[in-house]
């Protein structure tokens, strides 16, 4: 079977590397136009584009798939199928139907569940029990085609949104190999989605990180491990930007942001419901630190009584 595999940053490219790993027969790569990075904002490849260059896969980086002469590119490679995984670019319906079995999708969810961009760190922030991957057949509508396959994985109490995209990046690339099998044998269905189960996982923003002392300390705990490790959840201290790598919820009481207890074991801020204790934190020019050490270098700062912005 020739496939086409489109997809842009590593949870992606752990999908190419399975489908290689299968012996499939990866005829190009699509993936985006390389992107400035790093300090010095060199142009930079995707993980995607490194990977297919390590086994010399012809790699196409179009600006758009509604061009036609990037549309006629793509149909004279003949694909019998076309795997995509956070491609970050809309296929218009003429490039859906070009191959022969189509474009199937490795979505971070159980579909219906958390649609869209940041499926994984919305269903921590949520409080969501399991979480996993749908591969579906593609269609126009935004993941909302028919589903070839699920599997899942329960979400722990220590989750982040990087250990859970470790583990559905390994689950997915697996589900891709299994369902490109079932489908060059004609064995695999598709199950149409519940629309009115659906909902949807906003794309996430720096903003939204910033710390709102008066929410449940329950949501904020949930908050600090979907986002890390980005945005990664901040506060300010007297004026001190502090980032919060780490914490867990408490019972303890006072005004919102104010620092109830302070010690090796963590910093203890009241909230607007319970108390949430910071285990790793993190000051400008710094690494992050556990909070003892952070306590023991910076007493006077994050002293009892001090309120976080």
């Amino acid at each position: 079977m020739r496939i086409v595999f489109a997809g842009t940053p590593e949870f992606a490219a752990q999908h190419l590397q399975a489908l290689l790993d299968a012996k499939r027969q990866v005829v190009a790569v699509y993936t985006q136009p390389d992107r400035p990075a790093g300090r010095g904002q060199k142009l930079m490849p995707s993980p995607v584009k490194q990977l297919a260059l390590q086994h010399d896969i012809p790699v196409y980086q179009p600006q758009t798939l509604r061009d036609p002469a990037a549309q006629a590119e793509l149909a004279g490679l003949q694909a019998d199928l076309m795997v995509v995984v956070a491609y970050g670019l809309i296929l218009p319906q003429a490039v859906l139907d070009m191959p022969r079995l189509g474009c199937i999708n490795s979505h971070a969810s159980l579909l219906p569940r958390w649609r869209g961009a940041a499926p994984i760190q919305r269903a921590i922030e949520a409080g969501d029990a399991e979480s996993g991957v749908t591969v579906m057949q593609m269609e126009a509508g935004l993941d909302t085609g028919p589903m070839l396959l699920k599997v899942s994985t329960p979400i722990t109490g220590e989750d982040t949104g990087g250990t859970l995209h470790d583990r559905l990046a390994d689950l997915g690339s697996r589900a891709v190999v299994e369902a490109v099998s079932a489908l060059e044998a004609g064995s695999l269905k598709g199950e149409d989605q519940d629309d009115a189960r659906a909902t949807y996982a906003h794309k996430l923003n720096k903003d939204e990180a910033r710390v709102d002392w008066n929410r449940p300390a329950v949501e904020l705990e949930r908050l600090v491990r979907a986002f890390n490790p980005w945005p990664i959840c901040h506060s300010s201290l007297n004026g001190v930007p502090v980032k919060i790598h780490a914490a867990c919820s408490s019972r303890g009481q006072g005004a919102p942001g104010q620092i109830i207890e302070a010690s090796k074991d963590g910093l203890e801020v009241a909230c607007g419901e319970g108390s949430l204790t910071l285990t790793r934190l993190q000051l400008p020019g710094g690494k992050a630190l556990g909070a003892g050490d952070m306590f023991n270098s910076r007493r006077e700062q994050f002293a009892v009584g001090k309120v976080f912005e």
